[in-house]
């Protein structure tokens, strides 16, 4: 098992973050998640993580990003309730349902209905800062929603102990 308290500032690092706490500077990569996406545009190449086989980080990254893209289609209808209820465990475990929908709210309101998304990369990695070594894709996605015309949403998968692909951070710059 892992420290709960380490990830839940990840988690929460994120959505800081994404309600204008803090500076993406002082925020780990993994907690740079992003929004939903109903549908993706183009695909960039997967980037390998060290030590990582082609075929077992290529097929990580296409259930993460099939993940992502359920997850984010609930933010995107603000279903916000079934996003947290959707999402990793080390998530749910870090922030109620009432905070995250409090604050993804605060994120996605103002910014309006989403326009497009087009995936801008996706990186199969075992560890990110805070969190338990796992299996984690790093998305990046090239946003535009009413209110906000260039966006970068970047969405944490992770392979949850019961082997299925759940979105553990999510962030809005």
């Amino acid at each position: 098992m892992f420290e709960r308290s380490a990830f839940c500032t990840v988690v929460l690092s994120a959505i800081l973050l994404a309600c204008g706490g803090s500076t993406a500077s002082n925020a780990p990569a993994a907690s740079e998640p992003a929004a939903g996406e109903p549908a993706l545009v183009s695909a960039a190449p997967a980037e390998t993580a060290p030590g990582a086989s082609d075929s077992a980080s290529s097929e990580s990254v296409s259930a993460g990003t099939s993940a992502a893209e359920s997850w984010l289609k609930l933010v995107d209808e603000a279903q916000y309730d079934a996003s947290w209820t959707n999402a990793a465990s080390a998530f749910r475990g870090a922030v109620s349902a009432e905070a995250w929908s409090k604050a993804v709210s605060g994120v996605r309101g103002p910014v309006g209905k989403l326009v497009s998304r087009k995936l801008a990369s996706a990186t199969f990695t075992t560890s990110v800062p805070g969190g338990p070594d796992g299996k984690y894709v790093i998305i990046q996605f090239d946003t535009a929603f009413e209110n906000k015309a260039s966006a970068i949403e970047t969405v944490t998968p992770m392979q949850d102990p019961d082997g299925t692909w759940r979105v553990a951070g999510y962030f809005v710059k």
